[in-house]
């Protein structure tokens, strides 16, 4: 390396030497008696409503500057070889007038199976107790549809959603979500549907939180008892 490389690499450090020391770093972990993803179970194997779940991840924020990373991940059962989802994502937050604005991409990794791998590109917007999220999925496959011949880019993704304290330490919690499938999967007789949820949590302090919601999806007679209603259980710790 140069004299100029190196002058170059030591004014970069510098000027990244105050991001860096303000970047906070967090983890999680939570134990879930059933992890549903946009209403549909994750775990195909079991039909009874309790499929217990181990989730946790990282997140990994730039100080003030509104840039972040993360990773997170869940034991899931639904794709053939594979027993395991590895999400990583990373975005910019960021205020407009009174609404907290989130635009990010999030890759889904399957190792066991590449064949579920998705990404999708998101934008959410919080105005006080509500947030509305937009996500439009720019991988050729969206969860292993490709599988079947049925191209899954440009399905689209959007969540409304509502979290209000209404005791102390216990939250109110409501979201509705639409999937609307691209015209690759439609075309094989796939229906768009409705997902929701309803719950509540309780903070205990010190990070840990148990939330109990009841939440499913529209079209039963089309995805079976993957998206039947369960009332999911969920204690989890923040570090």
């Amino acid at each position: 390396m140069n004299h100029v490389s190196l002058k170059a690499l030591g004014v970069a450090l510098v000027a990244a030497a105050p991001l860096l020391a303000s970047a906070q770093l967090s983890a999680n972990v939570s134990l879930t008696t059933n992890y549903k993803f946009r209403g549909q179970d994750q775990d195909a194997s079991r039909t009874k409503a309790v499929k217990p779940a181990l989730q946790g991840g990282f997140d990994y924020a730039f100080g003030d500057s509104g840039w972040y990373v993360g990773n997170w991940n869940s034991s899931v059962d639904w794709l053939s070889g594979n027993s395991l989802e590895v999400d990583f994502y990373g975005g910019y937050k960021f205020k407009a007038g009174d609404f907290d604005l989130d635009l990010g991409a999030l890759t889904y990794v399957y190792p066991g199976n590449s064949t579920g791998n998705t990404t999708e590109l998101y934008g959410a917007a919080t105005y006080g107790p509500f947030t509305a999220k937009y996500s439009h999925t720019v991988s050729e496959d969206y969860f292993g549809w490709a599988g079947t011949g049925a191209k899954g880019r440009n399905t689209g993704y959007l969540n409304l959603a509502f979290a209000h304290e209404v005791l102390p330490k216990t939250t109110l919690k409501a979201a509705v979500g639409y999937t609307r499938f691209a015209s690759g999967i439609r075309d094989q007789g796939v229906p768009n549907y409705v997902d929701y949820s309803v719950g509540v949590g309780y903070d205990f302090g010190d990070g840990v939180s148990l939330g109990a919601a009841v939440a499913g999806a529209t079209k039963k007679d089309f995805f079976g008892d993957g998206n039947k209603a369960r009332l999911i259980v969920t204690l989890s710790k923040t570090l």
